[in-house]
């Protein structure tokens, strides 16, 4: 193995080992997002990363949808989501963003609630709940 494949082969160890030892340390996120648009109002949520499909959910008053991840390498994990409901057809957001969200979803995990006034995110550092998008109008 020459000079350059062996500080490459190396590198790639690295990459992994820093990889697995950040999975280990910051440990698993969770997101969940609840409906509270009220009694009889159902919304269809459809979230996604760049490498992760978590399909199209229907979801009733009341119920959430909820799933498990763990931050990439690199600092970019991104989830968005698409949500619609009687009122709004479609609406694009960010579920988790590392850079919004690494601190201030810590402990809880990234809690969202989607309302008739728009969509809460609750600050994990302030027990608040903020108001994060409002929909279109």
């Amino acid at each position: 193995m020459g000079g350059l494949a062996k500080i490459t082969h190396h590198l790639v160890n690295l990459v992994v080992a820093i990889g697995l030892c950040t999975a280990v340390v910051e440990g698993s996120k969770h997101v969940s997002i609840k409906n509270s648009l009220g009694p009889g109002k159902n919304m269809t949520l459809h979230c996604q990363s760049k490498d992760t499909d978590l399909g199209k959910q229907n979801i009733g008053n009341g119920d959430e949808f909820g799933w498990d991840f763990s931050d990439n390498v690199f600092g970019t994990t991104l989830f968005f989501c698409d949500v619609g409901w009687q009122n709004v057809e479609e609406y694009h957001f960010d579920a988790y963003s590392f850079g919004r969200d690494r601190v201030r979803c810590d402990g809880a995990g990234c809690l969202w609630l989607v309302s008739a006034e728009g969509i809460y995110g609750l600050n994990g550092q302030t027990g608040f709940w903020e108001f994060m998008y409002q929909w279109p109008n």
